[in-house]
Formats: structure tokens, C-alpha cells, sequence
């Protein structure tokens, strides 16, 4: 979905053609991905988010410092609504006058705003913008429970990290589409470019606005914006894909005996052909005619049925399995023809457009996340009753390499997983309620925004950036300090920190096993050996790596 937009943005952007633009920038995701496996993708995922920020907070400052302001974005955009139509055909014409209007309004914005309370932009009282509220959370829901690289992160990720990291990572993201909205999405509507409705549906509003305010420097600053987190997303679903057929398909049904080399290799050909996918898909959706805004509205009739059934094998022990298999692909089903159903009825046809509305696609979401809920329920309650022992979850996941790197005593610990749990739990359907039912109806009685009120809306926003690019920046550099620092000494061949011992041969104690598994030696079994302290430069078997480490 991201590079069916971004093909569009290069394209309009350098000329290059959306074909070739479709192919090529998967190969930057591919070529590194397959070199670098997950770790590659962590570091240059941190580096390409850095990068997204930057240019964020580049175009906060410029459209509300540098620019204009507050005050006089809301001046435009109140005075947008109140032009006439002949005004609209003044404005959007070859010379000025209404001989030469190219205007129409079903293309352009310009005029009152339908469905929205009078007709202003500056309003949460939409009809329009309610029904996308709920696609876009249908969506999302769908997005994160069934896309397989928010799991790989997490279980990649130490419990402990993973909970807090989650959370202080969706504060962070929302800076994205809130502050990139109210800043270049505003400006755009506000400056009143000759955007058509299906160029913004292309994702083209953040690059035209750039263009027009810096010129070529903002078209650059949003191609890179825009290459980062292509290539960001794409290869953590290069990752995830090839994990998916390496492990759950070739390890499980073809080779179970796999070694790591030869999972390894599997997965690099999968991240290829995965890459190739996806070049080809966009193309096909180009070529049908969808642009970016109308797959995103189509996501959830796809993809939320799945939502529900997951949810409840996570927190149910009654859930059965079987059952979420039946509800996911009956809810699927379901949603498809609950949409089609609701474009016929709507429009009387079935075309890109009809099935493109919202009251069309708000049918075909609800039907695929309500309907999959309730046939799981009812399938666990009264077809296959489900008495499921989580203990036995840990029992049945098999490691090919027995890696616990990075993981310490309380990683394992039930109890410290259990306040995790209850720690992550509590303040995510808190910011939940802030964010998608507090924030919203708490709007609502301000009507049209006052200027002061969006005043205040545009600080929010700016403050949010400026700190959501701090937080991503500055954050995981700190946390990971001493590892980065103990990496950068080991490439130095530099001493090693000092907080770390040497390890002593003749502290560790040794310890009978054959007596302590059988019981008949109680001093041997309550002796410990202390944990060896890891060096700061791994230590391979290879005698290479081993004389390196003696030189330093």
C-alpha cells in the first residue's frame, strides 16, 4: 500500500515512470534486508524514522513559523468555505475569470465543506470524518494484529522493553499523521492548491505543499521522507514474510530438521521474490485504477475479521482454534458482500467510485470485525468448548539455535510478565479512550473552532512533533548506551569497561548433576555458579575471530 503511494510521489515528483518507479524501490529494501536480516532492519529502522522526523519538524517549522501562522491558516481556511462558486471558477481557471475555469467540485476543495458542521474545516462535527474515524481504527486493528512484523519486534524485543516500547511508540507515531495533517494538510486546503481529489487520494497533498513553499529543496526533502519509510515498512515486511515461510512452512512441513544456514538461505529467497510481489502488485493496482486512499479505506473489509478471532486466542482459554480459522474466513466473506451489497444499493453499480464510498467501505469494515467476533463466540461456546493451558503455550515453540542472548533472570521471571502485562494493558485502553473517544467528543461541543481553540489545537500538534522526534531520536541512543559503547570498544580493540569483571575460573563452583538430578547430594545441588560475564567482543569458535580478540 505505502509503495502504491509512493511510485505516485515519485512520479510526480521526477518524471519517473510509475512502472519503473514500482520496481526499483523495492530493490532497496531488498538488497540490504537479505544481506542484514532482522538486525539490519532495526538499525535502519531506527536511522530512517530519525530521518521522517527531521523533515516533520522541518515542515511544522515552515508552514507555522517560517511562513505563516496560526492565525493566518485559520484566516484562509475559514475564508475557503465562504467563497461562491463563481469565486471557485475564478480561482481555479487559466487567467483568473470564469471563461477559462477548469473548476469542479466534485475535483477540487473550494466552497463548503458537505456533511461538515457549517460547512467549515475547522469543525470535529463531521459526517465524513466520523466514518473514516471508524474505517481507519477497523483498519489499523487489522493492520497490527495480523501484520506478522509487529509480532517479530515483540518477540524479538525483551518483555519488559517490548510493553513500555509499544506504547511510547504509538505516542510517537500519531505525531505523524496529526502534526503532518495539521501542518502540510491544512496548508494545502488553506493555500487553496490545484489539488484534484484523486491526486490527494495518491497521497500527493504533504509533496505539493513542499513544492510550493521551498521548491525543489521540499520536493527532495519529501522524496527521502517518503523513500525512508518505504523502505523502513518494506523491509520489516520483507522480514516478516520470509520468518513466515521459513519457520511455520518450510521448518514445518518440509524440512523439519532444518539447520540455521539452511532457514537462512530459504529466507533471503523469500525477501527476493517478496520484493519482486510487491513491485508487481502495486502495478496491478495502478493499473486497476486504486489509488492509496482507496486500498486504505478497502484494508479492514479485507483483514479485520482477522482481528477478533486473535484477540480472543490471546485472552481466552475458552477460544477455540478451529473457530477462529471459520470466523476469520466467515467474517471475510461477510464484509465482501455486505460491501458490494452496499454499493449496489447505494449508487445502483459497481464501479471504482461506488465501491470507493465511505458509507460503502464503513459497511464492509463493521461487517468484517463485528461479524467474525460473534461467530468465534458462539463456535467456542456451543460447537467446540475450549479449555486452553496457556503453560503449554512455552512447551510447543522449538528454537533452532538455543540464543537467550539479552535475556536475564527476570525476563523469565511469571511474575515480572504478569506486571508487564497488567502494566501495558492498563495504560493502553486508557490511551485508547483518550485518543480515540475522550479527544474527539471533548471537541465536539466547540462547534466551529474558535481561533484561539485552534491556536491551541496547532500548539498541541507542534508540540507533539518537536517532542515525538526528541523522544525517537534521543531515547533508544540512551538505553542503549552501553551496549553502543561496548561495541565502539570491541571495534577499537580498546579496553573493556570497567564495570565489567574479569571472569575467575576458581570461583565456579562445579556441580555433580547426576547426584543433584537424583537427590542424594543436598550441599552439591544448592551450589551456584555465578554468571560469566559476556566480553565485549564475541568469541567465535573460528580460530580467526579468537587470535583477533588475543591481538587486542
Amino acid at each position: 500500500m505505502l509503495l502504491l503511494g509512493g511510485a505516485a510521489t515519485v512520479e510526480a515528483l521526477t518524471g519517473m515512470d510509475y512502472r519503473l518507479a514500482s520496481f526499483l524501490i523495492p530493490w532497496g529494501v531488498i538488497l540490504y534486508t537479505s544481506a542484514g536480516g532482522l538486525k539490519a532492519t532495526f538499525l535502519a529502522s531506527y536511522i530512517h524514522t530519525v530521518v521522517i522526523f527531521l523533515v516533520l519538524v522541518i515542515m511544522i517549522f515552515v508552514v507555522y513559523i517560517k511562513y505563516f501562522s496560526s492565525d493566518l491558516i485559520y484566516k484562509f481556511l475559514d475564508k475557503t468555505v465562504n467563497y461562491s462558486e463563481e469565486e471557485c471558477q475564478a480561482i481555479y481557471s487559466a487567467d483568473g475569470t470564469v471563461a477559462t475555469t477548469f473548476y469542479d467540485a466534485d475535483t477540487y476543495a473550494c466552497g463548503p465543506v458537505p456533511k461538515n458542521y457549517d460547512g467549515s474545516y475547522l469543525t470535529m462535527i463531521s459526517a465524513d470524518g466520523l466514518m473514516f474515524g471508524v474505517i481507519n481504527i477497523i483498519g489499523n486493528f487489522g493492520t497490527v494484529f495480523v501484520d506478522q512484523s509487529y509480532w517479530q519486534s515483540a518477540i524479538a524485543a525483551r518483555p519488559s522493553s517490548a510493553a513500555k516500547g509499544y506504547l511510547l511508540g504509538g505516542i510517537v507515531w500519531f505525531a505523524i499523521p496529526f502534526s503532518l495533517a495539521t501542518s502540510l494538510g491544512l496548508a494545502s486546503t488553506a493555500l487553496m492548491l490545484p489539488i484534484t481529489a484523486s491526486e490527494a487520494g495518491s497521497g500527493l497533498v504533504p509533496p505539493a505543499v513542499a513544492q510550493h513553499l521551498l521548491g525543489n529543496a521540499g520536493a527532495v526533502l519529501i522524496l527521502i521522507m517518503l523513500f525512508m519509510a518505504i523502505v523502513s515498512t518494506g523491509s520489516a515486511e520483507s522480514i516478516a514474510v520470509s520468518s513466515l515461510v521459513a519457520y511455520d512452512i518450510y521448518r514445518e512441513y518440509i524440512n523439519p530438521n532444518a539447520t540455521g544456514k539452511q532457514i537462512l538461505w530459504v529466507s533471503r529467497v523469500v525477501i527476493v521474490v517478496f520484493g519482486l510481489c510487491m513491485g508487481a502488485f502495486s502495478l496491478a493496482l495502478y493499473e486497476i485504477g486504486l489509488n492509496l486512499g482507496w486500498v486504505y479505506l478497502f484494508m479492514g473489509c479485507v483483514i479485520g475479521s482477522a482481528v477478533a478471532p486473535l484477540w480472543f486466542l490471546l485472552n481466552w482459554k475458552g477460544a477455540s482454534g478451529k473457530g477462529a480459522v471459520i470466523a476469520a474466513w466467515s467474517g471475510l466473506a461477510l464484509a465482501l458482500g455486505s460491501w458490494i451489497a452496499a454499493a449496489l444499493i447505494t449508487s445502483g453499480e459497481l464501479t471504482v467510485a461506488s465501491l470507493g464510498q465511505n458509507e460503502v467501505m464503513l459497511t464492509g469494515n463493521l461487517t468484517a470485525i463485528v461479524s467474525s467476533a460473534i461467530i468465534h463466540v458462539v463456535y467456542s461456546k456451543f460447537f467446540d468448548p475450549t479449555d486452553y493451558d496457556f503453560s503449554e503455550l512455552d512447551k510447543n515453540i522449538t528454537l533452532v539455535e538455543q540464543d537467550l542472548s539479552g535475556l536475564g533472570v527476570e525476563e523469565h521471571d511469571p511474575v515480572e510478565l504478569d506486571k508487564s502485562f497488567k502494566w501495558i494493558t492498563r495504560r493502553g485502553y486508557l490511551l485508547t479512550l483518550v485518543l480515540a473517544v475522550i479527544w474527539p467528543l471533548s471537541s465536539v461541543p466547540a462547534g466551529v473552532f474558535s481561533e484561539y481553540y485552534f491556536a491551541f489545537w496547532v500548539l498541541i500538534s507542534v508540540i507533539w512533533g518537536f517532542g515525538a522526534a526528541t523522544v525517537i531520536t534521543v531515547l533508544p541512543l540512551t538505553e542503549s548506551s552501553a551496549e553502543i559503547g561496548a561495541v565502539l570498544s570491541g571495534m577499537g580493540c580498546g579496553p573493556k569497561p570497567t564495570e565489567e569483571p574479569e571472569p575467575t575460573v576458581e570461583k565456579i563452583a562445579t556441580v555433580d548433576m547426576e547426584k543433584t538430578s537424583n537427590g542424594t547430594d543436598e550441599d552439591s545441588a544448592e551450589v551456584e555458579a555465578p554468571a560469566v560475564p559476556t566480553p565485549a567482543v564475541k568469541i567465535d569458535d573460528a580460530g580467526d575471530d579468537s587470535e583477533e580478540e588475543a591481538e587486542c
